[in-house]
């Protein structure tokens, strides 16, 4: 428990308001120039069949059938993207997530409050994000002789990472409302 609130110290005091600024807008410039050029790119990749990492949660016989209906060339296009494009998103959305939740916390707890172990939310997503692009890409990229392990562990590690990311999201909106209270406050005073 000690290293974990070292962890979350850590982020906490480093999230200062232009380390938030830069999260903020490293994410909204992601999301604009990069995300619907990706999207195009996915969509024609899965041949109509959908991708699991934009699921919330799916079977494994429907990863299985993803994969065959992406065909081998959608399946390579698939690998690719989730180590390059997919290893980017993640370090992109955890980096705005941390700093912003971290700036808040900073500001609506003091330094011996639980509450700042929250700030440890984004680094558990964007761990199972890669842990999901890691056993989706081990079944695309092996089929059809995918490993039993990665096709029964997928759709959990889908399920988990956006569990963990709508939660961080979450904290973000909790914590940005106790700043503003805080805020609101001190004025009043």
């Amino acid at each position: 428990m000690q290293s974990l609130r070292s962890w979350s110290a850590a982020i906490v005091d480093r999230s200062t308001g232009r380390v938030a600024l830069a999260g903020l807008v490293v994410f909204l410039l992601f999301g604009a120039l990069v995300l619907p050029g990706q999207a195009v790119a996915a969509e024609q990749a899965s041949a109509g069949a959908g991708s699991p990492d934009t699921s919330f949660f799916y079977r494994p016989d429907d990863l299985l059938r993803q994969a065959d209906a992406y065909g081998e060339a959608g399946r390579a296009a698939y690998v690719r993207a989730r180590w390059t494009f997919d290893l980017a998103f993640p370090l992109v959305y955890g980096f705005f997530l941390l700093a912003s939740i971290g700036w808040c916390l900073r500001r609506a707890a003091p330094p011996s409050s639980a509450w700042r172990l929250l700030s440890l939310a984004p680094v558990a997503a964007v761990l199972f994000d890669f842990l999901e692009n890691t056993a989706t890409s081990l079944v695309m990229g092996g089929y059809p002789a995918v490993p039993d392990l990665a096709v029964l562990l997928a759709p959990w590690m889908t399920l988990v990472k956006w569990i963990l990311v709508y939660a961080s999201f979450g904290i973000l909106a909790v914590a940005l409302a106790a700043v503003l209270v805080r805020e609101f406050r001190r004025r009043a005073e």
